[in-house]
């Protein structure tokens, strides 16, 4: 799958709504809406700021990295 926003997550529990976090942190509405629904394919690191800056998050918790293999296989895969 790859990476993957959990902005939606940090909103629930903050039971900010899309408009809040535009207010906050002055982003665009679209581009919170991407970041929401998971459909960002790119994102600024001053955006990655702004978010982390507002929910009080680190990176790992804003943006998450779900691998596709296990790491047996991709250490089965290097070596081939």
């Amino acid at each position: 799958m790859g990476i993957r926003c959990n902005l939606s997550t940090l909103m629930g529990r903050e039971r900010y709504q899309i408009k809040d976090v535009h207010e906050k942190t002055g982003l665009a509405r679209n581009t919170i809406s991407n970041l929401y629904n998971d459909k960002a394919t790119r994102i600024d690191f001053a955006t990655i700021d702004k978010i982390c800056t507002l929910f009080n998050c680190t990176i790992d918790e804003f943006l998450i990295r779900e691998s596709k293999f296990k790491t047996s296989d991709f250490n089965n895969r290097k070596e081939e």
